[in-house]
């Protein structure tokens, strides 16, 4: 019972970490109360006693617990997961205990709709397992590690998705960006017969035109004296200047990048496939960039400008790659997606008063995460425009990239963010310094270290190279390949040395194998410490993540499941406030420059055998010595 006293202790912190108020042994609910008085587990009529009940809008909670793993569940058909219904297995076992209390409500009371969870173990190895019941049944679902799913916030939509199979609200917004891109490539390609890069400019082109407030699609006649092409420059033009790009240079830049939208003829000469019905029964041809601009307002530009941390032009950008019959990889582009870019922004718990620098932005992703943290931090309107004039820094080396980015940044209120065009690992470490960056996010370009003189290109050197440019005691945090972290090249092994001789590995956590699926890369996040030489007594946490929540989806790529938030919960209370788990899950361990700085290298197994084990493992022994006698070879004893 005592032991049984940990499990209860565990489960009763998880319930209130998530803000589920519950009663024990019992409920304070009058209807439940009466229902339990004649629940008793062994069948004797008398009351029954749950470890928790809770509610949590129209669910009831019912939670039993038990001590040992091994008395987690007892199956009556285990091949196909039939639980038990016999009284020593209601008895014994936490969840045939739980299923039985939730059939007794059921069976009882007006509550329909029941979560039953069945709990063993202790705060580092555990099992928690939830059983949807009501009248119809009951349905095993998947181990959680918390009850975050199980919140006022969080319920309906788990119980949606997990027990109704519903596709989650998410996955259909990008279920339609996914079409719209698809169908805006059809477009640009078919009316503009636009190349792969220029596609995603002329888009950025047109959504800063729509947001410049003198602007009008009406006035997109198709003239040949000023163009289309020519109003949507001028009025981009003018909106940059309204919202202060700065500086004038990188104003310049991104201009000189949307020349295509004045320069192209085919884009502003009327298109005898595109046309306008007048109210005379007559139709008037339209240029594409008109077309283009009328699909855009209509179906894209409030989902770039709404406030959150999605780089819709980023997902545009991708998916152009990706219809013209390329991933990018071969200039080393992969877009990191928006659950990671926000888990990086969780992992060093980001302030309002950091300075974010993203030497490879690319479209801005991480700046985009980053700043939409900070400002929701911010106490007030001065705190929020500092963060936008002085706390976003990025170079990205791509012209068309960042323009993307800068575009990015202006369509969500900001257009004075820090972006230099330039190439990070030419720009001096003193210089970059100067700007006491506190937080460095990269994700570096992959694959670019092949052949000779290209060692400096390796992904290990970009993150020494922004771990040297951030300030004293500045967090640097880090997306990429698994092999970076195993030092592919001698000159690898020899940065990681370097590394650990001016700055601190805090740890490492290993991705689920589909983070970029379709592009067949396996990734890992590192996270840094600057200008702290690593002390032989430190302990790296080391995570193994691939069980993040996401699961691929056909036709659409990685989507979030439900258990996206308990899952990302336990990595935080891992990483962030040093919560015990299992080994198979994080390993805090000293290291040396010359190891794999992977979960898997240094991952061992904590779990003590229970009984069960020990007896198969003995059978499978005596079965294999058996088999040899039986075949003449007892000979391979002797030495026993």
């Amino acid at each position: 019972m005592a032991n049984e006293r940990k499990t209860d202790i565990l489960v009763s912190k998880l319930l209130e970490i998530a803000k589920i108020n519950y009663t024990p042994n019992g409920s304070d609910i009058k209807e439940i109360q009466t229902a339990l008085k004649s629940a008793s587990k062994k069948g004797t009529g008398k009351s029954g006693f749950p470890e928790y009940v809770a509610i949590s809008k129209d669910f009831i909670l019912v939670i039993e617990n038990k001590s040992s793993l091994d008395k987690q569940v007892l199956y009556s058909d285990e091949e196909s997961q039939v639980l038990s219904n016999d009284s020593k297995a209601i008895t014994n076992y936490a969840e045939n205990g739980a299923l039985h209390y939730a059939n007794e409500i059921i069976l009882k009371t007006n509550f329909k709709k029941i979560f039953a969870f069945g709990c063993s173990g202790d705060e580092k190895h555990h099992v928690i397992r939830p059983i949807y019941v009501d009248q119809n049944g009951y349905t095993l679902l998947e181990k959680v590690e918390n009850f975050e799913n199980f919140t006022e916030k969080n319920i309906e939509k788990y119980y949606k998705e997990q027990v109704l199979g519903e596709t989650p609200q998410e996955t259909i917004e990008l279920e339609d960006i996914l079409k719209k891109s698809s169908e805006l490539h059809e477009a640009l390609r078919n009316y503009g017969q636009l190349g792969n890069d220029q596609k995603p400019l002329v888009v950025s082109a047109i959504l800063l035109a729509l947001s410049e407030e003198s602007f009008n699609l009406d006035s997109l006649t198709g003239d040949t004296i000023k163009t289309d092409g020519q109003k949507i420059y001028d009025a981009l033009s003018t909106h940059m200047s309204r919202v202060q790009v700065q500086p004038e240079t990188k104003k310049e830049v991104v201009l000189n990048q949307f020349n295509i939208i004045r320069d192209n003829t085919v884009l502003n000469q009327k298109d005898s496939r595109l046309t306008i019905e007048t109210s005379k029964n007559t139709f008037l041809e339209k240029t594409p960039l008109k077309y283009f601009a009328e699909y855009i307002n209509k179906n894209i530009l409030s989902s770039v400008i709404a406030n959150n941390t999605e780089d819709v032009l980023g997902r545009f950008y991708g998916e152009f790659m990706r219809y013209g019959g390329s991933d990018g990889q071969t200039l080393g582009v992969i877009l990191t997606p928006k659950h990671i870019t926000e888990l990086f922004t969780e992992l060093i718990n980001l302030k309002p008063s950091d300075t974010i620098f993203d030497p490879c932005c690319g479209t801005g992703g991480f700046l985009i995460a980053g700043m939409h943290k900070m400002l929701n931090q911010a106490k007030n309107s001065n705190e929020k425009a500092i963060i936008k004039k002085d706390k976003i820094h990025g170079i990205e080396i791509k012209a068309e990239m960042f323009s993307i980015a800068t575009t990015n940044m202006i369509l969500r209120g900001d257009g004075k963010s820090n972006l230099i065009k330039d190439d990070f690992l030419r720009r001096s470490i003193t210089d970059l310094q100067k700007n006491n960056y506190t937080v460095g996010f990269i994700n570096p370009p992959y694959s670019q270290a092949k052949g000779k003189d290209t060692a400096h290109l390796s992904e290990i050197n970009f993150i020494k190279h922004l771990l040297d440019s951030l300030a004293e005691g500045g967090r640097c945090v880090a997306i990429i390949p698994l092999s970076t972290m195993v030092g592919k090249t001698k000159e690898d092994k020899l940065i990681k040395k370097m590394i650990l001789e001016n700055h601190t590995l805090e740890g490492v956590i290993t991705l689920n194998k589909n983070t970029f699926y379709g592009v067949g890369t396996n990734t890992c996040i590192a996270i840094f410490t600057a200008h702290q030489p690593h002390s032989d007594k430190k302990y790296s946490k080391f995570i193994n993540y691939e069980d993040d929540g996401f699961v691929v989806s056909k036709h659409i790529g990685l989507v979030e499941t439900t258990r996206a938030i308990s899952q990302k919960n336990h990595l935080l209370d891992c990483w962030l406030h040093d919560k015990p788990a299992e080994s198979k899950f994080m390993v805090k361990t000293t290291i040396k420059p010359e190891d794999e700085w992977l979960h898997s290298f240094y991952y061992f197994n904590d779990e003590i055998p229970n009984q069960e084990d020990f007896e198969k493992t003995v059978a499978d022994y005596l079965t294999f010595e058996f088999n040899m006698v039986m075949q003449d070879r007892e000979y391979l004893f002797d030495n026993i």
